[in-house]
């Protein structure tokens, strides 16, 4: 996500590092490095020049304090800016009414359907509401057999009935939501290839039938400005409420999401990353500035993983690792929460001092398999008891797992150093900066690196 925007913003402040001051001249260089690279992201022109143009005269009109290098001073001016071009703070979705329902526009293979299940997701979980899918998706091949699936995935109910009539299935689902309690009705409509009069008409008229408290437009932010104009055209028919991003985990060069709020002045409410129905953030414009600009995200690092945390279980933990009880099984529940939490890329971009490093790392989701194979291949006494595992054991567990014995030892060694560190940390014995020192390389420590396996 956004990969060579923050690498070539990295170079255009390079042109300020180790500078004493900062000068027209100076400035002007750093300017233009950025101009191109927002354009080179699919900024349009305009946007880009209007941009710099702010960012010069605030670094301009800035007095350089002695603390501060005039490098670090451009990244906080334009790490503002850009958290201002993306709306400056976020937006949340419109649900307090006792009854609400949400309508989903955008073009036909932005997402629609995914993030339909996900916000369904996402209400029930985070907001214990009792929603209801409704299939209006009556032209593309399988999409209601798609919606039905990601419903039964997520226990929610999907209400479809054999109609070619996308406002007689509203008009229904909204009686059949009011009849069985159903709080929130997210209506999934069709989407075109391109935007149509017929595709446009038939959108407005299930506006009009619904009368919804929120109507949110899905950008596949792959397609860069196009996706700002197909926006500009819908909102001219809908006046939608929002803008959901999908597809923010693909090769993205970000203009969408750079400009789509200054372009139809609607509020970015959502982004959506890969195809686990837990893969939905509300979006901050502060923090995506953050990781634009390889400052990483803690917040919402912390957040995602508040989501899957479990408070009974990590009592139980703390309780084994006072006790040196912390044995493999542990282990396992540790990688199934992690996994839940997102791709392993995007939780590495999240933390403070990896940021943009995170492009050149070889991060593999599939590398916890290894790890799993590894240790459904021991029995369960060794799983309890780690110390039991001498060289005939792991030989066993290598044969059995279809891995080589450095691989397994790679594990266990790996397994013990992270064993004594949560004990350290649980004892007071180590800090958060000592444990931040580790994952940057500076601590010695012998933390685990999956990718090492």
């Amino acid at each position: 996500m956004f990969e060579n925007l923050s690498k070539k913003l990295e170079k255009a402040f390079k042109v300020l590092k180790g500078k004493g001051s900062i000068t027209e001249i100076n400035v002007a260089q750093s300017m233009k490095e950025i101009r191109r690279a927002l354009i080179q992201a699919d900024v349009d022109y305009n946007t880009a020049k209007e941009f710099t143009n702010k960012v010069r005269d605030e670094a301009l009109g800035r007095k350089v304090l002695d603390a501060v290098e005039p490098g670090q001073l451009l990244v906080k001016i334009v790490r503002d800016e850009l958290a201002t071009l993306m709306g400056s703070s976020a937006s949340e979705i419109s649900i307090n009414n006792s009854f609400n329902v949400i309508l989903i526009a955008g073009l036909q293979g932005s997402g629609k359907t995914t993030f339909s299940a996900k916000l369904a997701n996402y209400l029930k979980k985070n907001k214990g509401k009792n929603p209801l899918l409704v299939a209006c998706d009556v032209y593309r091949p399988a999409a209601i057999d798609q919606i039905k699936v990601l419903g039964e995935k997520i226990d929610v109910e999907v209400f479809s009935i054999e109609s070619k009539n996308p406002i007689e299935i509203a008009s229904k689902a909204l009686k059949h939501a009011k009849s069985n309690n159903n709080n929130i009705v997210i209506i999934d409509t069709a989407g075109r290839l391109a935007v149509d009069e017929v595709m446009m008409t038939e959108v407005f008229n299930l506006k009009k039938e619904c009368s919804p408290d929120e109507i949110l437009f899905v950008v596949d932010s792959m397609t860069g400005q196009d996706a700002v104009n197909t926006a500009k055209s819908f909102n001219e028919k809908l006046n939608f409420d929002g803008v959901v991003l999908t597809k923010l985990d693909g090769d993205t060069r970000g203009g969408a999401a750079l400009t789509i709020k200054s372009t139809v002045n609607k509020p970015i409410k959502f982004i959506s990353t890969g195809e686990k129905m837990d893969a939905l953030d509300i979006f901050h414009p502060d923090r995506m500035a953050d990781r634009i600009l390889g400052m990483g995200d803690v917040v919402s690092l912390v957040e995602r993983a508040q989501q899957q945390f479990d408070e009974e279980e990590a009592k139980k933990i703390q309780k084994k690792i006072a006790k040196d009880s912390f044995g493999f099984d542990d282990f396992l529940k540790q990688i199934a929460q992690i996994k839940k939490m997102g791709s392993l890329k995007d939780l590495a971009g999240m933390i403070p001092g990896v940021g943009n490093k995170v492009n050149d790392m070889d991060i593999d989701d599939d590398s916890f398999k290894k790890i799993e194979c590894i240790i459904y291949s021991m029995t369960p006494q060794e799983r309890r008891f780690p110390n039991l595992l001498n060289g005939s054991r792991r030989k066993r567990i290598a044969a059995g797992s279809g891995q080589t014995i450095q691989e397994v030892n790679n594990l266990i060694k790996q397994f013990e150093g992270m064993s004594k560190m949560m004990k350290m940390v649980q004892s007071g014995k180590m800090g958060m900066g000592q444990i931040m020192n580790m994952f940057n390389g500076k601590g010695g420590g012998n933390i685990p690196n999956i990718n090492n396996l």
